[in-house]
Parts: C-alpha cells; sequence; structure tokens
C-alpha cells in the first residue's frame, strides 16, 4: 500500500514519467479559461460553517421549494490566500524565494473556495518546479521569515509521482475545513480549552495552521502542513495524527519534520528534516 503512494524518502524509486505528457509541454499553474466538471469530495467543510450562518429556520420556502438563504455564501471561519511560484526561466534572474511568488486570490467562503478550485490546473499538470501554497490571511507572505511563521515548522510527506491530486485536495480541504482546530488545545480542570494567545500585531484570532504546500519537482511531489509554534512537541504529534487521520495514510508511510529556524539557517524547505519514527498505534 505504501509503496503505491508515497517516495518514502531515499528508500524507493520514483515513477519519474508517470505524471508526464511525452513530447509536449505541461500547462503553468495559472488560472484555467474554462471551469472543469469538479464536484465537491470531501465532508471536510462540515465544520467549517459558521453556526446560524447558513441555514434557514422556520421561514417560509419560495416556491420551488428552495429557501431564500440557500443562495448566500456559506463563510469559511477564516479568510485564505493562494499562491504559486514557479521556478524562474534561464536568463531570468530572481533576487530571492520571495519574489518569485505570485498571489492568485484570497477567498472567504465555500463558494468562493469550489470557484477558485474549479479553475486551477491539479499539480499533475503542473510543471517541476511549481509550488502551490494556501496560507492564513493573516500571513503577509507564505515563507518562513513571516512574522507568524518564523516561531514555527511543518510536517512534510514525499509522494510518488502521479498521486498527488488527492491527497493535496484532501489536505486543503481539512485545512479550510478547521480538522486540526483541536490539535492546540489541553485540558483544564476536566474541560477541553484552547492554550495560546495571539500575538501578532493585528489582535486577530489565527489558527493554529498556518498554512499547506505542494511543491511539484522532477522525481517526487512534496506537501507540507505549517505550523505557529514547533516548540510544543504535544501539539506538533496531534497535528502529525490528525494528517494520518484526514489522509487516510498508511502506517509504514515515512513523515518529516522542520522548523522554519531551521530552514533559515540552512536555505532549504526539505533537506536535513527529521523523520519521525513514532510508531503508529
Amino acid at each position: 500500500m505504501a509503496n503505491s503512494y508515497f517516495s518514502n524518502y531515499s528508500q524507493s524509486r520514483f515513477l519519474a514519467n508517470s505524471s508526464q505528457t511525452p513530447g509536449g509541454t505541461q500547462p503553468t499553474p495559472s488560472i484555467q479559461a474554462g471551469p472543469k466538471s469538479r464536484l465537491p469530495s470531501s465532508k471536510h467543510f462540515s465544520t467549517s460553517i459558521i453556526p446560524g450562518s447558513e441555514q434557514s429556520t422556520s421561514k417560509e420556502k419560495t416556491s420551488n421549494g428552495s429557501s431564500p438563504k440557500d443562495s448566500e455564501p456559506h463563510p469559511l471561519r477564516n479568510t485564505w490566500v493562494f499562491w504559486f511560484r514557479q521556478q524562474r526561466a534561464p536568463g531570468n534572474k530572481l533576487v530571492s524565494y520571495e519574489e518569485g511568488i505570485k498571489k492568485i486570490s484570497a477567498f472567504a467562503s465555500v463558494e468562493s473556495f469550489w470557484s477558485l478550485w474549479t479553475h486551477l490546473a491539479p499539480p499533475s499538470a503542473l510543471q517541476p518546479t511549481t509550488d502551490y501554497l494556501l496560507f492564513h490571511d493573516g500571513i503577509r507572505r507564505p515563507v518562513w521569515e513571516d512574522p507568524v511563521n518564523i516561531s514555527g515548522g511543518k510536517w512534510i510527506i514525499r509522494l510518488k509521482k502521479g498521486v498527488a491530486d488527492r491527497i493535496w485536495e484532501d489536505l486543503v480541504l481539512a485545512v479550510l475545513g478547521d480538522q486540526f482546530d483541536k490539535c492546540r488545545q489541553v485540558e483544564e480542570n476536566g474541560e477541553i480549552a484552547a492554550s495560546w494567545e495571539d500575538g501578532s500585531d493585528s489582535g486577530a484570532e489565527l489558527p493554529e495552521i498556518c498554512g499547506c504546500t505542494i511543491s511539484v519537482r522532477q522525481s517526487e511531489d512534496i506537501i507540507s502542513l505549517w505550523n505557529r509554534l514547533d516548540g510544543d512537541v504535544k501539539v506538533r504529534e496531534r497535528i502529525r495524527d490528525t494528517i494520518r487521520k484526514v489522509l487516510h495514510l498508511p502506517p509504514s508511510t515515512i513523515m518529516e519534520y522542520k522548523s522554519n529556524n531551521d530552514s533559515m539557517q540552512d536555505k532549504s524547505s526539505f533537506r536535513n528534516s527529521a523523520i519521525d519514527r513514532t510508531p503508529v498505534s
């Protein structure tokens, strides 16, 4: 099972050309001209809709049986932003990684997400080396040095070529659907309570999950989930366990973790990361 999905770091050979189109150029991650007929394929949104905002109570329905509120947007708890980065073309000198990152769009409702998502090229159609980045709008730039990201880190999973589309979609929906909300909670007097306060300049409440990325490379695809504080081992473990659950990962899947501070030191997102060797219960 594991060998059919995960690259397992350096222990397996990758299916390098399984998702490539022979003799052709692959599309860029820009929004495509026409929508694809892709319907929502997950129930992760079940916890993401603000209570009371989307459902009508005992109000009268229209003649066709639908409520007047059915056409209203279903707001997400947070506003999120999609970004992408493509490796510079030969001769096009970029001063830094950050300059290559381009904003696609922000969204704050279920409807606006799906409207955007159905126009984005899936990872299997992207050229190496391209990154998709999804981050909370409280994060100014999706980089290690951002004030919200700087004390955090990320869980990393390496995938064989050809399987990233479904796993990436499930991860995005889990983030938007607040599936990681309970990861930063502790028991206090027998009750579950949040264990952190936001220290950003905005004063807005930010989730523990900063965002997620997928990095399309020549021989593998790499997904990562960024969290705010890498120093809390218990929170990191809860996030790891939630990732395994929402992505339905087999027990043999190798997961890695790397702090953003370490990334700034060696100027790499994925090299020298720590392999998690905790036995799966």
